[in-house]
């Protein structure tokens, strides 16, 4: 009999978004560019993102169970499952329900705790909300928050300037929840930005801040895309910080293009100008 298997696949957990290049519509491509099938699973539905001042939102919690059952009928098999942004406690819930469904010891869970920027958590996200997150970041096998979001996942008052020392506290501090590696994302370095990788059980000072010049002003979705080519590049055996330097150079890649062609903020990174890029990379 022939099987679903045969080739590297990604479940990807997140909303899907017509316009404006976040989540699904982001990760789709990305992670098939690199030669992994991507399997979405939409949280839910809208027409553009809520950075706009109005959007179309059709929630998909409820959906969310019978939509993966059918896929445990088939015996997909996943070798890796990555969750972006949720919306409630019930949608946080179903996702560890999920990863406890699918995970084997050889594949990998990825999470995006999108939960803020800037200091400050996003609307949605409630004490309560915040309390589910650290709960379900226990399951990660990579965990990509940014500074705020770290912040928050660790109870540490968000500050700027952060030294080598401090961001190595900040990331001992996931690790004691349970993730085995942790980027720390966007540090604010002036002209560069860095990215701060550590590996859960490592000797102290093993972390490495791995940097970038800043390429123009933040935009919707570069979380997303950043995260994906992670995700992709985990499956495909590619070292951690070796996909970090290849994600951010291709972050700052596109944001560059999307400044050329003019491309408004809330319309994210054209990526797609750039897609080839990692197609071709090893």
């Amino acid at each position: 009999m022939l099987s679903h298997n045969n080739q590297k696949k990604i479940a990807v957990i997140n909303d899907l978004t017509g316009f404006g290049r976040c989540a699904l519509t982001v990760a789709i491509p990305v992670i098939s560019a690199m030669k992994v099938q991507c399997c979405p699973i939409p949280t839910s539905i809208l027409s553009n993102h809520t950075a706009f001042d109005s959007c179309f939102i059709d929630d998909y919690t409820d959906k969310m169970e019978p939509y993966v059952n059918e896929w445990k009928k088939l015996g997909l098999k996943f070798n890796g499952i990555y969750s972006g942004f949720l919306g409630s406690k019930a949608q946080i819930d179903i996702v560890a329900r999920i990863f406890e469904s699918f995970k084997t010891e050889e594949n990998l869970i990825i999470i995006d705790p999108v939960m803020g920027d800037n200091g400050t958590p996003y609307r949605t996200y409630t004490p309560q909300m915040c309390q589910e997150m650290k709960r379900l970041i226990r399951y990660a096998d990579i965990l990509t928050p940014n500074v705020t979001e770290a912040c928050i996942l660790t109870d540490t008052v968000y500050k700027t300037g952060w030294t080598l020392d401090e961001l190595e506290a900040l990331a001992h501090k996931l690790a004691q929840a349970g993730p085995k590696r942790i980027i720390i994302t966007g540090v604010d370095l002036g002209e560069e930005i860095g990215n701060y990788c550590y590996a859960a059980h490592t000797a102290a000072g093993s972390g490495r801040l791995l940097t970038i010049k800043k390429a123009g002003d933040s935009r919707c979705g570069t979380g997303d895309l950043f995260t994906s080519i992670i995700a992709a590049d985990a499956v495909n055996g590619v070292d951690l910080e070796t996909s970090v330097q290849k994600a951010a150079g291709f972050v700052a890649d596109c944001i560059r293009a999307s400044e050329k062609m003019e491309i408004p903020l809330t319309d994210g990174v054209c990526f797609e100008e750039l897609l080839g890029q990692l197609a071709t990379a090893g």
